[in-house]
C-alpha cells in the first residue's frame, strides 16, 4: 500500500546547478546563447509496476470479501488460501524494490513521515472511531502500538525502510532476513506491539525486493516463464483445496509464533522457509502475467494506498451490519457478485478523484512541520567535494 531540495539543484529539473551565476556563456548547457537549459522531462512511471500494484490491491480486497465464505465452502476457502499465499508477499516485494535507494537523506525521511507515519496515525485513529461508532468496541481508545486490521502494513513499511541502509551493506541480506523471520516464529514472547511478529516474518520479502533489479522482473515476464506459471498456479490451487481441512490458515497471516499456533518451535523453523519459498514462486507466477503496457488501470497503481486503507471501512462494516446474512449472498452467483463488488469498490477508491479528496490524510505536504535545510559551510562543502548550498 508519498521535499525540499537544496538550492544546488535546479527546481523541477533534478540537474546540478552552480552556486552562483556562470562566468561565461560556455557554462550554459543550452549553448552559447546564454539561455538556460530547458527543463528535463519528468521521469515516467513504469506501467508494469503500477499494473502489478493495482492487481495486487484488487486481490487484497477480494480476499477480504471472501473471508466470510471460508467456513461454509471448501472451494471458497481454497481460493482464499491461494490468494493469501502471495498477494501481500507480492506487494511487499514491490515495496522493497522501490525502497532500494532509501537512506537518511532529509527529503526521504520527510517523505517517510508524511507518506507513512502520518497516514498510520490518521487511520489508526479513524479506525478506532469507526469501531466505536459501529459498536465493535465499548470505548473510544487509540493505541499507536497496536495496529488494527490494515494499518499493520504502514507500521511495517516504516520499520522496514528505516532498516534499508543496513540491508545494503550486509553480505547476505536475504538469508539474514529469513533467519530473523525464523527466529521470530520460534519466539512466542515478542508481543503484539507494532505487530512485530508480522513485521519480522514478512521482512524477507521486503529485503528480497531491495535486492532485485529491473532485469529480474523482465526475466519472469518471458513467455517460457509465463507458460510454466499456468500449471504451477493450477497445482497451487489444487494443493490449497487439499490443505483446507488439514492446515491452519493462520500460517498465511504471519501474525503468530509457531507455539501460539499449536506447533513446536521447530515446526515454525521449517514452515518459515517453506512458506517463503511457496509465496515467492506464486509471486513470480503472478508477476509473470502482469501486463507491461499502459492500460486503463495503470493510472490506478499510483493510488493503491488509498484503495488499501479506505476499503477497510466497507470490509469491516459489511460484517458488523449483516450484509452477508442475506441468503442469496451464499449462492454461487451471490459469491460472484460479492467478488465483483469487492474488486469494483477498491478500483473506485484508487481513482484520481478519490486521491484528491483524501490526499490531505494520505500524502500531506506538512511543510510547516519541518525546519528549513541548514546551509553547508565552506569546510563541509570542500570535505564532500560539493558546492556550498543555501536553504530553499
Amino acid at each position: 500500500m508519498p521535499a525540499p531540495r537544496s538550492s544546488s539543484v535546479q527546481q523541477g529539473t533534478g540537474q546540478l546547478a552552480p552556486a552562483g551565476p556562470p562566468a561565461t556563456a560556455a557554462r550554459h548547457p543550452a549553448g552559447t546563447s546564454g539561455e538556460p537549459a530547458p527543463p528535463a522531462p519528468a521521469k515516467q512511471r513504469d506501467a508494469f509496476f503500477d499494473n502489478a500494484k493495482y492487481l495486487a490491491i484488487v486481490l487484497v480486497a477480494i480476499g477480504h470479501a471472501w473471508e466470510p465464505y471460508y467456513h461454509g465452502s471448501r472451494s471458497a476457502a481454497a481460493l482464499y488460501l491461494f490468494v493469501y499465499a502471495f498477494h501481500m508477499p507480492a506487494f511487499t516485494v514491490i515495496s522493497g524494490y522501490f525502497s532500494r535507494s532509501f537512506d537518511m537523506r532529509r527529503d526521504r525521511l520527510q517523505r517517510l513521515v508524511t507518506g507513512v507515519a502520518v497516514p498510520f496515525v490518521v487511520f489508526q485513529t479513524t479506525f478506532a472511531l469507526f469501531r466505536y461508532w459501529a459498536g465493535d468496541i465499548d470505548s473510544f481508545t487509540v493505541s499507536l502500538l497496536d495496529p488494527w486490521f490494515l494499518t499493520w502494513f504502514l507500521a511495517a513499511l516504516f520499520i522496514w525502510r528505516l532498516t534499508a541502509p543496513l540491508w545494503r551493506i550486509v553480505r547476505w541480506p536475504v538469508p539474514l532476513a529469513l533467519a530473523i523471520a525464523v527466529a521470530a516464529s520460534a519466539s512466542p514472547d515478542i508481543g503484539t506491539e507494532l505487530d512485530l511478529q508480522r513485521v519480522l516474518q514478512f521482512l524477507p520479502f521486503f529485503v528480497l525486493g531491495m535486492c532485485l533489479k529491473a532485469e529480474h522482473f523482465s526475466l519472469v515476464r518471458r513467455w517460457p516463464v509465463r507458460i510454466a506459471a499456468v500449471p504451477v498456479l493450477a497445482a497451487a490451487l489444487v494443493f490449497a483445496y487439499w490443505a483446507v481441512p488439514r492446515m491452519n490458515d493462520a500460517w498465511f497471516y504471519h501474525t503468530d509464533s509457531a507455539e501460539k499456533l499449536g506447533a513446536p518451535w521447530w515446526i515454525g523453523a521449517l514452515m518459515q522457509p517453506a512458506m517463503f519459498g511457496c509465496s515467492l514462486v506464486l509471486t513470480a507466477c503472478f508477476l509473470a502475467w502482469v501486463p507491461g503496457r499502459r492500460m486503463w488501470c495503470t493510472a490506478l497503481g499510483a493510488g493503491t494506498l488509498y484503495g488499501y486503507l479506505l476499503h477497510g471501512f466497507l470490509a469491516k462494516g459489511s460484517r458488523w451490519w449483516g450484509w452477508y446474512d442475506a441468503g442469496w449472498v451464499h449462492t454461487p452467483w451471490g459469491a460472484a457478485v460479492v467478488t465483483f463488488i469487492g474488486g469494483a469498490v477498491v478500483t473506485l477508491l484508487c481513482t484520481p478523484p478519490v486521491q484528491r479528496v483524501f490526499r490531505f490524510a494520505m500524502e500531506p505536504k506538512m511543510r510547516w512541520a519541518f525546519r528549513a535545510a541548514e546551509p553547508r559551510t565552506g569546510a563541509e562543502g570542500a570535505a564532500t567535494g560539493k558546492q556550498p548550498s543555501t536553504p530553499p
